[in-house]
């Protein structure tokens, strides 16, 4: 089982920045690629990025690419979303997702991912 915590979510002005951070539990958190989604009100949930176990590999939405950075520290068992040039249209909430054990390579569809954080708030302001 592997259980994940989102931190870093917040209210920021357009063009501005900010980090998301996920921590996961579990000893198995190396062998297994990462993610992020989001959903904003109304819409379905999107994916944002993703990383494979060994950080050689990673995803970007469109709508993302160049603004967003996801990074992972296997030895702190954490993944990182890097995102400037905040706009306002990034406003949702941000998911943490982690696939199961031995899936190490990235994907973009939500039902990959085995397991869910319970999200964070990201608000930009125009």
């Amino acid at each position: 089982q592997v259980q994940l915590v989102e931190s870093g979510g917040g209210l920021v002005q357009a063009g501005g920045s900010l980090r998301l951070s996920c921590a996961a539990s579990g000893r198995t958190f190396s062998n297994r690629a990462m993610a992020w989604f989001r959903q904003a009100p109304g819409k379905e949930r999107e994916f944002v990025s993703a990383i494979s176990a060994s950080a050689a590999s990673t995803l970007y939405a469109d709508s993302v690419k160049g603004r967003f950075t996801i990074f992972r520290d296997n030895a702190r068992n954490t993944v990182a979303l890097q995102m400037n040039s905040l706009k306002p249209e990034d406003t949702a909430v941000y998911y943490c997702a982690a696939r199961s054990s031995s899936f190490t390579t990235p994907q973009a569809k939500s039902t990959t991912y085995a397991y869910w954080g319970q999200g964070t708030q990201v608000t930009v302001s125009s």
